[in-house]
């Protein structure tokens, strides 16, 4: 249930009215204006961890660059998130032992054969989502850090677009659109199944909601892992939204992550463009993906 004070409820037309405005004031206009140049990612100063924030609080999201070049480190982008409250990973099963997922093109080994059924352990393209949407409510994914180590040799740029100038743009266009991906059975991820019977139920639940006052939205422009309501409203919602994605709206950022830096976000929408590596030079990122939202946690 969402507050009836919540500028995100669809009824609750003065405070949207209030929130949006705010939410629009000074908004970045360009990709290179999210990224803050970090000395040590372990220890942010006073600065740097301010720049970042005010870039989170405005737009949800905010790029790092620090000096670590090509390391295969994932200390730096994990205690850097920890200093935003990230701290309770969501460990799924093809992540590594401490919960922090490689994503780098797999070799046809039978380990990198199963990771290589999943798209982001590919050299294709993924299109808009947020991560984890097929997540039970239990396992959200609130937010998550990119980091990059190894960028492609072409490809890979990442398109970016904050979850809430989408519910913006919808919300204007049309208030029954928020309303129908707000409700409790908007969306339904199939039962997966594997060689030992069904290894997750079919979840149902919204695309969009509202935890602890902020507005999270579950989506994927996939077809096959996915089943939507059939009904006008949501047809209607999806439709708005997929040509919204599509036109390049103000306030979607396009950026190729270069080895050292690394996005931090509320779970934003995103994309991945396909790309071409070498095998000596595969294009490896680390993905954590938390059950926490971004925090101030130097007020």
């Amino acid at each position: 249930m969402i507050p009836a004070d919540s500028p995100f409820h669809p009824d609750n037309e003065a405070g949207y009215r209030a929130w949006r405005a705010a939410k629009l004031a000074d908004y970045p206009t360009r990709g290179e204006d999210l990224v803050v140049p970090v000395r040590d990612p372990e220890q942010l100063d006073d600065a740097e961890y301010a720049a970042l924030w005010r870039l989170i609080a405005k737009t949800n999201m905010a790029i790092y660059a620090t000096g670590m070049g090509e390391s295969e480190d994932k200390e730096g982008p994990r205690r850097l998130s920890a200093q935003f409250g990230l701290t309770r990973l969501d460990a799924n099963w093809l992540a590594d032992e401490d919960g922090i997922s490689s994503l780098t093109p797999q070799d046809e080994d039978a380990e990198g054969a199963r990771r290589g059924e999943f798209i982001p352990y590919t050299h294709h393209r993924i299109r808009w989502h947020t991560d984890g949407y097929y997540n039970p409510p239990d396992r959200r994914i609130l937010a998550m850090t990119l980091h990059c180590v190894r960028q492609a040799d072409q490809g890979g740029e990442n398109d970016l677009m904050d979850h809430e100038l989408a519910y913006i743009a919808l919300r204007d266009a049309n208030p029954d659109h928020v309303r129908a991906l707000m409700a409790p059975d908007a969306m339904t991820i199939p039962a997966r199944a594997d060689e030992t019977g069904v290894a997750r139920p079919d979840e149902i639940g919204p695309a969009l909601c509202v935890r602890d006052g902020m507005l999270h939205l579950r989506y994927t422009a996939r077809t096959r892992s996915i089943a939507w309501k059939r009904d006008a409203a949501t047809t209607a919602a999806l439709n708005a939204l997929e040509e919204l994605l599509d036109s390049r709206p103000a306030g979607a950022f396009t950026l190729k992550l270069q080895p050292g830096m690394g996005l931090i976000c509320n779970n934003v929408l995103h994309t991945r463009a396909g790309f071409t590596d070498r095998p000596e030079h595969r294009r490896l990122l680390y993905r954590a993906r938390y059950h926490d939202p971004l925090r101030n946690l130097r007020v």
